[in-house]
């Protein structure tokens, strides 16, 4: 795999967003059990909405039902790399959950490529995962105000050759029945890792 420009200025988005999204200790341990990045205090990122493109007309909230959580990644389907590897890794850690606790977990992906996605990001999101839900818009001012709740920064760029380039920060967030972020995973995070925050996170919904 090779180091060129496009990687290193993901590496600085992925950066970026690890201090936006500082590891946060103590608190009666909550972070000590889970593998992935909590900010304290959580963010509220359900006061923004995005177009639902799996089910056109509708608007995606992001906030959970009562007692799930939803996953929710910003990505594009041209993605020759990070978006794949996190959709699978995803795909797996829900695998890997108890019988039925799967089932209380939905999948967002929003595109931040739209001129190329719009169209084709259900049936892409739904190789990985058939339930998920697409979700995106050419408004540039909907779509980031979605993102900057969730600390995601991306930018699309058209070479002078025609070729197009995306950067966006590689995470996929975990948000609750209060539409608050509780819980980010950097991108590379173990399935295993991914599951067992997972099932945390929803035994704690229950109580």
């Amino acid at each position: 795999m090779r180091i060129d420009g496009r990687r290193l200025r993901l590496a600085a988005l992925a950066g970026g967003g690890a201090l936006l999204l500082g590891s946060c200790g103590g608190g009666e341990g909550s972070a000590a059990e889970l593998s992935g990045i909590v900010r304290d205090p959580a963010p509220v990122v359900s006061e923004n909405t995005i177009p639902s493109l799996t089910e056109p007309g509708e608007d995606v909230i992001f906030r959970a039902d009562e007692e799930g959580l939803q996953l929710v990644y910003f990505g594009f389907t041209n993605c020759p790399d990070v978006c794949p590897t996190t959709l699978a890794d995803a795909t797996v850690a829900l695998r890997k959950l108890p019988q039925g606790m799967a089932d209380r977990v939905d999948t967002v992906m929003v595109t931040v490529d739209p001129a190329r996605d719009l169209d084709v990001l259900s049936g892409y999101v739904q190789s990985f995962i058939p339930d998920a839900e697409a979700a995106g818009t050419t408004d540039a001012e909907v779509l980031a105000a979605a993102a900057e709740p969730f600390g995601v920064v991306y930018e699309v760029r058209e070479l002078d050759d025609g070729t197009v380039e995306v950067d966006h920060s590689p995470f996929l967030y975990a948000v609750d029945d209060r539409g608050e972020l509780v819980l980010a995973w950097q991108f590379g995070a173990e399935s295993d890792d991914i599951a067992s925050d997972i099932e945390t996170l929803l035994e704690r919904s229950e109580a």
